[in-house]
């Protein structure tokens, strides 16, 4: 890749994360740019792109429960917004044929409906990104958000799949049983090889191979090369490793993302009637929004997780832009609404970057208005919480946070309350007999629930995310509580940071390790002599 590209990459990143949008907005700019001075897109961008998507739906994979998306508040959801959306979009569209507007007076219905469909989509890439920024992945809104999106997916698939020059392989759907058995990974001997591969560069390098041969297969078999890599993500995701595969791959995933952000970019140089048209549909953006919000809120989530799920999904897709392409390549869409579904997606992009930056800073404001629209019936994760005499309540059960609860408990007993996001780790730990339940420490919605007496609880910050942290001491700072607060970090500036933020106690996670290890070594020793 040329070093201009990447310079200009990293410049327009760099610029749009100091206003505070996600740099992935600083790179769609940037393929603009680079196609306004006259680059064109080239084989080598088309092929990190693609590559960059496999990598990102197999990390998404190792993250996805399958049960999932049995839930009514993902399939349903996915299914009613999209058919909806389809439905009010053509709507709209023809209403423009009727009145002999330039832009779609020569739109058949079947190309209004395939317009319709392509921005139904919400996109996977801009929304795994912003969970990420905001360490937000595992919360609730984050898995449904998730959910909702491999939903949209698996539809883009079947697209794809029955408009396909080729019939797919009697095989092809043998693969797709795959994930009704998942019991079948173990039996094979790529458990073997995970378990194997240390936690260096041959672990990275596993973690490039099985996508890719995923996806290879599945194409093979006349099946979306994507598709492959998102099952070779889920029949990993029960294995011990898979957490750390997705994160081992994280950086490596993002390096290649900037290739997609920059093909859109590259894609074409818009007339004022493409631009036009692209505002028009960005306008109709908050139709996507009210209507994710209904559908969420009815099917008995609570109003915060309903409002900042919708915002996770406020864009059109880059999954438009394949459904698109295989329409173009069909001849039934003119070319130049491949342009308009980039234009489409980078002003949704700008458009939704701030707002889910902002999201608790939003809803804080709209609070009341949207708890009206909340069912009287709760899921039991969305269940009011009531809390005993805790002294101490630990954030984040993970491998840290679970030793800590577990040297608090042997002070305290029973008045240790451990909270963690993900109701499976959670299940695991009551079956251990620890006193833990689930939440999620960057819902004001939580804090507001909880009843904090005169002798209120210390919080210990536990979890692997800056961002997490930080967001909880905002929190607290909303709700004027002046609560004992100790957090654990990695580096030095996050523990100034949480310092100026007026956490009591930081504990740098690196040296508090060098120096248990010491302490027990030395104990270890002494008792020997």
């Amino acid at each position: 890749m040329d070093p201009v590209w990447l310079l200009c990459a990293f410049g327009f990143g760099y610029l749009v994360k100091r206003i505070g949008l996600p740099p992935l907005v600083g790179f769609l700019a940037a393929g603009f740019v680079l196609k306004y001075f006259g680059v064109e897109q080239s084989a080598l961008i088309d092929e990190i792109a693609g590559f960059g998507v496999i990598l990102l739906l197999f990390t998404i994979g190792l993250k996805l429960e399958l049960k999932q998306l049995l839930k009514p508040q993902i399939w349903l959801t996915s299914s009613l917004h999209m058919a909806i959306t389809i439905v009010l979009l053509s709507l709209v569209i023809w209403s423009g044929v009727t009145v002999s507007l330039a832009a779609f007076s020569d739109l058949t219905i079947e190309q209004i409906l395939l317009i319709s469909f392509a921005l139904s989509f919400s996109s996977t890439i801009f929304a795994v990104k912003i969970l990420e920024e905001t360490g937000t992945s595992t919360s609730t809104h984050g898995r449904i958000a998730i959910g909702i999106l491999i939903m949209q997916d698996i539809f883009a698939v079947f697209f794809l799949t029955m408009t396909s020059d080729e019939a797919p392989s009697p095989w092809a759907f043998g693969l797709l049983l795959l994930l009704l058995i998942p019991w079948l990974i173990k039996k094979t001997p790529l458990t073997k090889l995970l378990d194997d591969s240390g936690h260096g560069e041959l672990f990275l390098l596993l973690g490039i191979l099985i996508p890719t041969a995923g996806a290879a297969l599945f194409s093979e078999m006349g099946l979306k090369a994507d598709l492959g890599a998102v099952v070779m993500g889920v029949l990993l995701s029960g294995h011990h490793r898979a957490g750390e595969m997705a994160k081992a791959m994280m950086s490596f995933k993002d390096l290649f993302l900037i290739g997609f952000f920059l093909s859109i970019g590259l894609s074409g140089i818009p007339t004022w009637q493409e631009v036009t048209i692209s505002v028009f549909f960005s306008l109709l953006l908050p139709l996507k929004m009210i209507l994710f919000f209904l559908i969420l809120t009815r099917l008995k989530l609570r109003a915060r997780t309903s409002f900042i799920t919708t915002l996770n999904l406020s864009n059109y897709s880059e999954f438009g832009l394949i459904v698109g392409a295989a329409a173009v390549a069909k001849g039934w869409l003119p070319p130049h609404w491949m342009l308009i579904f980039a234009l489409c997606i980078s002003f949704t992009f700008i458009l939704a970057a701030p707002m889910n930056m902002a999201a608790d800073r939003i809803y804080a404001i709209l609070q009341r208005k949207l708890l009206r629209f909340e069912s009287d019936e709760r899921l039991p994760e969305d269940e009011t919480i009531e809390f005993l005499k805790e002294e101490v309540v630990v954030f984040g059960m993970g491998r840290t946070g679970n030793q800590v609860y577990e040297v608090m408990e042997k002070k305290y007993g029973k008045k240790v309350l451990g909270i963690d996001q993900n109701h499976e780790k959670i299940d695991a730990l009551v079956l251990e007999g620890k006193n833990v339940i689930q939440g999620d420490a960057m819902d004001l919605n939580f804090w507001q629930r909880i009843n904090l007496s005169d002798d209120p609880p210390s919080i210990i910050l536990a979890t692997s995310s800056h961002v997490t942290h930080m967001q909880v001491i905002k929190q607290l700072n909303i709700l004027h509580c002046d609560l004992a607060v100790a957090a654990i970090s990695r580096f030095e500036d996050e523990m100034m940071q949480l310092q100026e933020a007026g956490v009591k106690v930081v504990f740098n996670l690196y040296e508090e390790a060098g120096a248990g290890f010491a302490e027990h070594a030395f104990n270890s020793i002494y008792k020997k002599e």
